[in-house]
């Protein structure tokens, strides 16, 4: 069987996916070269990490952060849907749109003036993620893309106020509070997150 047999629908149905993983391999590429260690400085292969304030935090496959990732995927696909009403191609490319944004994020935020502003937060000893554990980050993203495709946008928006609560309760930060500190880092708010 030749390529000229594969059916056209095959292919273009597959590309999506192809793409999404050129941009997941690009971003492991950006990454690498921007002098990022590929697991845990320590040697410590640990696949999951509860202490956020050690220097294991973001060096692992799966860490508390790991939620705010997969609520980014339940936003990316909401966002996308509402796009793909006005132009409908965007349907079919939502999910390498919303890996190209979360790749893009996760070189940025391992960029030397991200890392510098999550610093001025709660986050005084961050170092950046592992390249392991932006990969675990994409794929979070990802599941909580398809999470949010399967489950509607009533239970969507569930499951995000639930994982922000939770989040909150259990490390003192989510996404939400993520996002604030690091446009604004509010003194108040910084010091009770680090227990004051």
């Amino acid at each position: 069987m030749g390529l000229r047999d594969v059916p056209k629908r095959a292919v273009v149905g597959g590309l999506p996916w192809l793409m999404s993983a050129a941009m997941g391999a690009l971003m492991v590429a950006a990454m690498w070269a921007m002098g990022r260690v590929w697991w845990c400085k320590h040697r410590d292969p640990r696949w999951f990490v509860s202490e956020t304030g050690s220097d294991h935090n973001s060096q692992h496959w799966f860490d508390w952060y790991s939620f705010s990732h997969v609520l980014h995927g339940v936003v990316f696909f909401w966002a996308l849907w509402g796009l793909s009403r006005k132009w409908p191609a965007v349907k079919r490319w939502a999910l390498p749109g919303a890996v190209l944004v979360e790749a893009a994020w996760e070189v940025l935020e391992n960029s030397p003036m991200v890392i510098a502003r999550y610093r001025q937060t709660a986050s005084v000893d961050y170092t950046g993620d592992s390249i392991v554990n932006s990969v675990g980050d994409l794929a979070f993203c990802v599941a909580g893309f398809y999470l949010a495709k399967a489950l509607g946008w009533k239970l969507s928006l569930a499951v995000f106020v639930v994982l922000e609560v939770v989040m909150l309760i259990f490390i003192r930060d989510n996404l939400t509070l993520n996002v604030v500190m690091l446009i604004y880092p509010f003194e108040a708010v910084r010091a009770w997150q680090m227990g004051g």
